[in-house]
């Protein structure tokens, strides 16, 4: 079909749990035909909904929407800096929404344009936490019995629930002590490879808590516990620090969730110092980029395994669903479950089936947005109180 042109482009901003959401709707000039993507950025969700409102609407109005390449390149560059968070995000919707619309025209999903499908459903890991082992144990056995055969081990959240001994008047934060969350991981896998055996793959979020010297020590500790990785050891400031890990280390390591930028991942992937890049899809750019990233990451023997947490929206899971089933090298798929409210926005949401997720078989992305539903749920300008880390004594910390 020719001549069709972007007449139209909308920015939806919803929270039907709690968690903001951007949704990015291009309308085309033949009617009925449009593409939905996502672009939530969390934390600066009103930015990056400027950032399509005020710049991307005008630079996208009269384009042909199925010159993708040519939109994202041009897109990445019309501010002239870039590689950052938020314009990555206003990209990255405009970019799934135009997939979105490409599969609608060729009558075909998504992963078929992408190659067709490698595996009919994709692999997922769901996220054990727990105040105690008690705890942690009792959920690692509820998702066994759900079918899971990947779960991720946290205890007492990002960095642990150990007491502080704070100096006074000390600053609001969420605090945590870096000496004593290291001791306990080894504890919690001791405690789980004993109580579940080795049938299952276990993992572990550091979620950036750790000096470079400390992850090496916690990664050689965890080598007899074979888990399946260790997720974002280190801050993206410290890539030199892998060198020291895989140097002394066989603990598979997955790294890439605060990635914007080609050249944090590249040196990674290319130098063999990582196993699996979990980047955040819309953070980079959308799934233009992200299909690239696979093909470099497979021509190295690494394998992905894209962040899925709740601040991705059901687009967003079924963009990373699209690149899972469609690429050789996928690893495991994070996932994040959708309550009743979230189906009601979302029609067509991806589904979970005894430790597998599957996309809706629609052409395109497979999801669709009740408009008047999401306006019901608004956003909240508030930040989450985990991503103001704090150190025992005070000091902040960079996670």
């Amino acid at each position: 079909m020719s001549g069709i042109t972007i007449r139209d482009v909308k920015t939806i901003l919803t929270a039907p749990d709690g968690i903001n959401l951007v949704v990015v709707k291009i309308e085309t000039s033949e009617p009925g035909l449009y593409g939905l993507g996502c672009a939530t950025f969390t934390q600066r969700y009103l930015t990056v909904a400027s950032a399509i409102d005020d710049y991307m609407k005008p630079f996208l109005i009269g384009k042909d929407p199925q010159r993708i390449e040519d939109i994202w390149q041009t897109a990445m560059v019309s501010s002239y800096w870039r590689n950052g968070p938020v314009l990555n995000n206003a990209i990255s919707g405009v970019d799934m929404a135009l997939w979105d619309i490409k599969g609608k025209l060729a009558g075909q999903p998504v992963y078929q344009l992408l190659g067709g499908k490698c595996r009919e459903g994709v692999a997922v890991y769901r996220h054990a936490d727990g105040r105690d082992l008690d705890e942690i144990e009792d959920n690692v056995r509820r998702f066994m019995e759900q079918g899971l055969r990947h779960i991720r081990c946290q205890w007492g959240g990002y960095g642990g629930s150990h007491a502080c001994a704070s100096p006074e008047n000390a600053l609001p934060g969420a605090y945590y002590d870096p000496d004593a969350y290291a001791r306990s991981v080894p504890q919690l896998f001791e405690r789980m490879r004993g109580t579940f055996g080795y049938e299952i793959e276990l993992l572990h979020d550091v979620h950036e808590r750790l000096s470079a010297i400390e992850a090496v020590r916690l990664a050689k500790q965890l080598e007899p516990y074979r888990l399946f990785f260790l997720e974002d050891p280190l801050a993206p400031e410290q890539l030199d620090g892998f060198r020291m890990i895989r140097a002394q280390s066989a603990t598979p390591i997955a790294m890439g969730e605060l990635f914007v930028h080609p050249q944090e991942w590249v040196p990674l992937i290319s130098g063999g110092l990582i196993d699996f890049i979990r980047v955040h899809i819309s953070a980079i750019g959308g799934i233009t980029p992200a299909r690239k990233l696979a093909a470099l990451s497979e021509a190295f023997g690494v394998r992905t395994a894209w962040h899925g947490p709740g601040d991705v929206s059901p687009v967003g899971h079924a963009a990373n669903l699209h690149l899972d089933l469609s690429s050789p090298n996928f690893g495991i798929q994070e996932w994040y479950p959708f309550s009743d409210r979230m189906r009601e926005v979302f029609p067509g949401a991806p589904a979970l089936r005894g430790g597998y997720a599957y996309i809706h078989e629609a052409p395109g992305l497979g999801v669709e947005i009740d408009e008047a539903l999401a306006a019901k749920y608004p956003c909240s300008n508030t930040l989450p109180a985990w991503t103001l880390a704090r150190l025992p004594d005070g000091s902040p910390a960079r996670p």
